[in-house]
């Protein structure tokens, strides 16, 4: 049963996604995660199975909560589990809103960028205790996070133990060797090849996760850019777009489609 989807206001129109939020045949719902003094809007969907469910927190990217988030978490239930997806912008938009409440995606983006560390850990927490105690869930909880959220699923692994997984889209890991030796979960990444800026970090952290003894396994798709999972994601380029736009969209979709067969693999390990 789809509900209502929040409003954004993002830079790209994301009509495609919505619409295949709004036809889903699975059960969406908005909840309030009480964090300390602080409240946070979480999309949850659950997943048509008839067992007891592992549930994946869903980390948005540097333009906050959207319809693309939204249809993601959406397909993480489809693949059978529990999915949420927490507005870490609730209560820091005008008059307390949040992602929605901005006035475009430079707002949000420079809000996301000066978001308290402290405070992104703690509202993640609250979101994992509420999910995993859903009287859906088996208690098993991973992570995954896009662009700015790929790396805030890192660090989430560094700052919760339990965490069953963490699956890195695009985003870098810990710098400290300190931070590094407080995981315990495995962690997957996935990179694109025609994103030199994150790339670069990727060999300094095998050094670190290598020396650390902890599982990092990053595969890289060659021929797709940052953003890919969204960006292969969106309608082809309409009839008439130039040769590059045509080779960025199917480079980007091969590494999505690649990327989403290995994640549903992974996830079944939970």
């Amino acid at each position: 049963m789809a509900t209502t989807a929040l409003p954004t206001n993002t830079s790209v129109s994301q009509d495609w996604a919505k619409k295949k939020v709004d036809n889903s045949p699975r059960h969406h719902e908005w909840v309030n995660v009480k964090s300390g003094t602080r409240t946070v809007s979480a999309f949850v969907v659950y997943p048509e199975v008839k067992a007891k469910a592992p549930a994946v927190v869903v980390i948005h990217e540097i333009f906050g909560m959207s319809d693309w988030v939204q249809m993601l978490a959406d397909e993480v239930a489809e693949a059978g589990y529990i999915a949420i997806a927490p507005d870490l912008l609730s209560g820091m938009g005008p008059e307390g809103g949040g992602t929605a409440s901005f006035a475009d995606g430079t707002a949000v983006g420079k809000a996301i960028r000066d978001l308290p560390p402290d405070q992104i850990t703690a509202d993640l927490n609250a979101v994992a205790d509420y999910v995993a105690k859903l009287p859906a869930a088996n208690g098993k909880v991973a992570v995954t996070g896009f662009c700015w959220g790929g790396t805030q699923s890192f660090r989430f692994a560094t700052n919760r133990p339990s965490l069953s997984a963490a699956y890195v889209f695009y985003g870098s890991g810990p710098e400290s060797a300190d931070e590094i030796a407080k995981i315990k979960a495995p962690v997957y990444g996935f990179y694109a090849g025609n994103d030199a800026r994150i790339g670069a970090t990727i060999p300094k952290t095998i050094e670190l996760m290598k020396a650390a003894g902890k599982t990092f396994e990053p595969v890289t798709y060659e021929g797709a850019g940052h953003g890919f999972m969204r960006a292969g994601e969106t309608p082809p380029p309409p009839a008439g777009a130039d040769q590059k736009a045509r080779d960025a969209w199917a480079g980007n979709k091969k590494a999505r489609d690649e990327a989403w067969v290995r994640w549903k693999g992974l996830l079944k390990k939970l």
